[in-house]
């Protein structure tokens, strides 16, 4: 075949290859700018995170716009299905919410096996499974010594996901046990003994007396340790 041939029936494709893509229409300007804002917000979340952006209904007519500024409306968590607002900078003035879906997965802890309720739980009672975290009810552990140490309300078969509110974290003060009053403020700290007035685990409000008799309040710490606020 002449070498003039070859040429000419190339050269449609090299011109294909040379010509601009066309340029995306407007709504695949706006699904593009929630996609990235979805990505961006979503950056810090434990996991690895997938996001969907919603359709907009095809008989929707919207003015021309030059930016879009996505945001969330209030109450809006960006977990699972969500609704996403937009709203048009200009040169049209108009707002409009899509549906949009962030799926994370991740690892999330379950039980290993049956468990009843009193005894402290160990690691190797505790397993970790792969799931969309979204997916789940709030509250769900995410490593194993999240629950360590801690045990729970009720008895739980095998392969059961774990939550916060099924455990109850054990006491760092107990009633009538000796513990120490520590309070610090800025360049100082003075630590006093006393006695214990209720159970309460870390974080939780602790009541103590000291040997004066004097009762003060503070927040428990591990190892028998009261802090006071000054």
């Amino acid at each position: 075949m002449p070498a003039c041939a070859v040429l000419l029936r190339c050269l449609p494709l090299f011109v294909a290859l040379l010509l601009p893509a066309p340029p995306a229409s407007a709504r695949e300007q706006l699904y593009a700018t929630v996609e990235q804002y979805l990505r961006t917000q979503t950056r810090g979340l434990p996991g690895q995170v997938n996001v969907s952006v919603g359709q907009l209904d095809p008989r929707l007519q919207l003015a021309p716009c030059s930016a879009y500024e996505p945001f969330q409306p209030p109450g809006t968590q960006l977990w699972g299905r969500a609704t996403l607002g937009v709203r048009c900078l200009g040169p049209a003035n108009w707002t409009i919410y899509i549906p949009v879906q962030i799926q994370v997965v991740g690892t999330y802890v379950v039980t290993a096996r049956a468990l009843n309720p009193g005894l402290p739980l160990a690691s190797e009672d505790l397993a970790l499974q792969r799931g969309d975290l979204t997916a789940l009810p709030a509250g769900i552990l995410t490593e194993r010594e999240q629950g360590v140490g801690k045990t729970l309300r009720n008895a739980l078969a095998g392969g059961q996901p774990l939550r916060s509110d099924m455990l109850i974290a054990p006491f760092v003060v107990q009633q009538g046990q000796d513990v120490r009053l520590v309070t610090q403020g800025r360049g100082f700290s003075v630590s006093n003994e006393g006695k214990a007035l209720n159970n309460a685990t870390e974080g939780q409000v602790a009541r103590a007396r000291t040997a004066s008799g004097q009762t003060v309040s503070g927040i428990a710490r591990p190892g028998g340790i009261i802090q006071v606020t000054p």
